[in-house]
């Protein structure tokens, strides 16, 4: 089990740019595949990005060319750098850890952090 807890949401103008932080506590950190995931109310959780234990990313079309995740296996840290933000970008986000290979199925994780909102206006 890995716990994560997500920050640095907030409120930008379309066009800007913003970084999200997911901390976890495990001792084995880098064997986990981490992903990031968004849900606005009432929709699906959708998976955006995730970088496996190698640091292959994986991106949605949504999201590709825009966003940018990455690790930082000593800090236990993931990242997620947001560029040309869109009002549709306005979303609670959440990371989430798998044991093993990546994916960008909500149903094959079980570690979530608690989501930080983050909203896009134009």
């Amino acid at each position: 089990q890995v716990q994560l807890g997500e920050s640095g949401g907030g409120s930008v103008q379309a066009g800007g740019s913003l970084r999200l932080s997911c901390a976890a506590s495990s001792y084995h950190y880098s064997g986990y595949s981490m992903a990031w995931f968004r849900q606005a109310p009432g929709k699906e959780r959708e998976g955006i990005a995730t970088i496996d234990t190698g640091g292959t990313t994986n991106y949605a079309e949504a999201v590709k060319g825009r966003f940018t995740i990455t690790s930082d296996n000593p800090k236990n840290a993931l990242y997620m750098h947001m560029n040309s933000r869109k009002p549709e970008d306005t979303d609670m986000y959440f990371c989430a850890a798998r044991w093993g290979g990546s994916s960008l199925n909500r149903w094959e994780y079980v570690n979530w952090g608690q989501g930080t909102q983050v909203t896009v206006s134009s």
